[in-house]
């Protein structure tokens, strides 16, 4: 009974009832839309990072002092092959381990030709960077041993030098010595720096040492650990290792430095997490004027419907049942503008994602959160005008014009 009534009131005046709505509208659809984008963005930035790998450590060398200046990371040549190896024996929390070189190199292929990274890698690289084969096959430790002129392709050198062919067991040329096709690795996409992962060469790092750079360190080193709760113990376990292959003295500082996935990630991960609540945030505003607007029309509705209060208080209503009809209105105005925003935001989303190409997540535990507040708000702000025509005097009430 009361429902009809409230509804029937807010139908008298469908205009108004509508424009009340629309902050409710725009404020849970906002709320939605923003913390998609948030959520979007995070799922982004989290599928990135597993891309590079999971439990991954990344070993660089250390920095040199030169005329009182520092160089970066890489400055001097502090890692070897033998500290590979190591590693790999030595350090049980770690499953897999391979030196990494990098080089931009021009790459030909008949009368065809690209410049793209390669990089000279060890067999374990595809179980650490989790890189399936999209056909033939991955370097193997017979390649390591000899030296192999073999070579596995990122999808887009693929595609700018064979174009839809076949190119396993064809030769390409880096700096005209032939190194034959092997394999070819699926696409992986960008990583976190917007670099393209799929443009690139790997081929043995010993071919990559002796062939291509002529050098017998190793730039990088890079490990996966057993699993993610062993990380910082595989991390700690290789310092020491190194620092004792190195012969560094306790008082001085390491030659290398040890880079952490897990802690890029969860910092890339908060980064996003605090914009999706500062986008929520915000857009929480248009509910909180909402919800003021719902407030101010129904103060209005109980000035104007004053007599009407009059004559139900005088045929035997009580206060709480005025108190709860004004309260049922705005509880369906808000619930109603709550559902119309849910669409809205759904649709927004969606919209953003197909048209601006910008990643959305839209979460149904949000979804269900957004109603629930805008009903929170129609409870609210519809508190007080309805106290107000619940402690209206009958007989001031009848009286009113």
């Amino acid at each position: 009974m009361t429902f009809r009534i409230a509804l029937r009131a807010l139908a008298r005046n469908k205009l108004r009832s509508f424009l009340t709505m629309l902050g409710i509208i725009i404020g849970v659809g906002a709320v939605i839309a923003m913390v998609a984008i948030g959520e979007g963005a995070k799922a982004t930035i989290r599928a990135q990072i597993a891309s590079l790998g999971t439990n991954v450590l990344i070993i660089l060398p250390g920095t040199a002092t030169q005329g009182g200046v520092r160089t970066g990371f890489g400055g001097v040549n502090t890692l070897t092959e033998g500290d590979a190896k190591a590693i790999r024996e030595e350090i049980r929390p770690v499953a897999f381990v391979s030196p990494v070189l990098r080089r931009p190199e021009q790459i030909v292929a008949g009368n065809l030709n690209w410049n793209t990274l390669v990089q000279g890698v060890a067999p374990e690289f595809q179980y650490i960077r989790e890189w399936q084969v999209a056909g033939g096959r991955f370097l193997h430790d017979g390649d390591i041993e000899n030296d192999g002129k073999v070579a596995v392709l990122g999808e887009t050198v693929v595609r700018n030098l064979f174009g839809n062919d076949d190119p396993v067991d064809a030769v390409i040329r880096i700096r005209n010595i032939p190194f034959r096709v092997v394999g070819v690795l699926a696409p992986k996409g960008q990583s976190s720096q917007g670099a393209d992962q799929d443009d690139t060469v790997l081929i043995p790092y010993t071919s990559m040492q002796k062939r291509l750079m002529r050098i017998t360190y190793v730039q990088t080193i890079i490990a996966s650990a057993v699993s993610a709760d062993r990380v910082q113990e595989a991390q700690e376990q290789v310092t020491l290792l190194l620092r004792q292959r190195h012969r560094i003295q306790p008082e001085r500082e390491d030659d290398f430095f040890i880079r952490n996935l897990s802690d890029i990630s969860e910092a890339a991960s908060s980064s996003a997490r605090v914009m999706a609540v500062l986008l929520g945030a915000v857009a929480s505003i248009s509910l909180l004027v909402g919800g003021i607007g719902i407030m101010n029309i129904m103060l209005v509705s109980v000035t104007e419907r004053t007599r009407e209060i009059g004559i139900r208080m005088a045929v035997g209503a009580r206060s709480r049942d005025i108190m709860l009809q004004f309260l049922v209105e705005a509880v369906v105005m808000a619930a109603t503008g709550g559902s119309v925003g849910i669409l809205l935001g759904i649709g927004s989303s969606e919209i953003l994602k197909f048209w601006a190409q910008w990643p959305t997540l839209v979460s149904p535990i949000i979804v269900a959160i957004a109603f629930l507040f805008s009903g929170a708000v129609g409870v609210f702000f519809g508190f007080y005008p309805a106290q107000k025509a619940a402690n209206l005097d009958p007989i001031d009430a009848l009286r009113y014009e």
